[in-house]
């Protein structure tokens, strides 16, 4: 049986300047405001047999607020940025610019002391590929941006370092078709607020 997941990007809790590593504030008022607009497209996802969401408060909140009641999982947590958590990209490159440089030119490094993108991509690839199919057939993931582009990259067989080149919006989704290491990506209507 194949499967179908749809990833929905947690709304935000910052402006996109001041985000952070592994930020976990809630919500703000923008993002509540974001849920609103979009809660009558993305309602219906709630209709999957499965609902799962990051582990952060503002992934949480989204799916709360749309209606899907997800249950957290640890695999779909945002990479572990080591002793950088909680700055943003321009707080780590002001104090360690060589090995930000480093993070940013190779996928396998973790000069912060947390996970490498490779690792971080093969985590969430792997909770992908552990779905059984026989739990149901549509599965709805709330989750951090980073998360998204990770799924991305995997079930597309892209080299890591396209990671750099994804953009996801709060609220926006992206849909995966297949099972166990055999992805596709479904392109479905953009949401208007995207």
């Amino acid at each position: 049986m194949h499967l179908r997941v749809t990833f929905v990007a947690a709304a935000r809790s910052t402006s996109l300047l001041a985000e952070r590593f592994e930020d976990d504030r809630p919500l703000d008022q923008a993002g509540w405001d974001e849920v609103q607009r979009a809660a009558q497209e993305l309602m219906p996802l709630a209709a999957a047999e499965l609902r799962y969401c990051s582990p952060t408060p503002r992934s949480r909140a989204t799916g709360d607020a749309l209606g899907y009641a997800p249950l957290a999982q640890p695999a779909l947590r945002d990479c572990d940025m080591g002793r950088w958590r909680g700055f943003t990209l321009g707080e780590a490159m002001a104090r360690e610019p060589s090995a930000v440089d480093a993070w940013l030119a190779d996928p396998r490094s973790a000069p912060h002391g947390g996970e490498s993108l490779t690792s971080f991509i093969s985590r969430v690839g792997g909770w992908l590929d552990t779905r059984p199919a026989d739990d149901g057939s549509r599965i709805v993931a709330v989750a951090e941006p980073s998360v998204v582009r990770a799924a991305l990259v995997y079930a597309l067989k892209a080299q890591p370092s396209t990671y750099w080149n994804i953009d996801v919006r709060p609220l926006s989704t992206i849909t995966l078709t297949g099972v166990n290491g055999r992805w596709n990506l479904r392109l479905e209507g953009v949401p208007q607020h995207a």
